[in-house]
């Protein structure tokens, strides 16, 4: 994984964030949240420290989507770009795929999976978790 400051922005360009080193491999969350927020199946992540993580231009719009939960998109064109835990404080999650250089951040699991639609089953042969990663 990347040591260097990663780069990223929404469709339009109007919100940009700065974050330092991912603090966990990406991963590919399936829960009912994700898929509402998304629009989508599936939402890749990646995860880097709070402290290490700004936005340069304008800053997103932000919906409490549950109790101590915090999700972030721009106001402008709706892409959604981060997700905020309250349980996980020091952490930020970012889309993976609004990152500058995205291609060489591979998910190497998926979380949730008691969450996903039935005809999502993954086949990549990577792990699988009901809920969150364990540990």
């Amino acid at each position: 994984m990347p040591d260097t400051p990663l780069t990223g922005r929404c469709l339009c360009g109007a919100v940009r964030y700065r974050a330092g080193p991912p603090l966990h491999a990406p991963t590919l969350c399936h829960c009912e949240s994700c898929r509402r927020a998304a629009g989508a199946h599936a939402v890749a992540w990646l995860t880097v420290g709070i402290a290490t993580f700004e936005y340069t231009a304008a800053r997103p719009l932000g919906y409490a989507s549950s109790p101590g939960v915090l999700r972030e998109f721009c106001g402008r064109c709706g892409t959604p770009l981060t997700y905020r835990s309250a349980q996980r404080a020091g952490e930020v999650d970012v889309g993976l795929a609004t990152l500058d250089a995205s291609a060489g951040l591979a998910p190497v699991d998926h979380i949730w999976m008691e969450d996903a639609l039935p005809w999502d089953r993954p086949a990549d042969g990577q792990p699988l978790y009901p809920r969150g990663r364990p540990g």
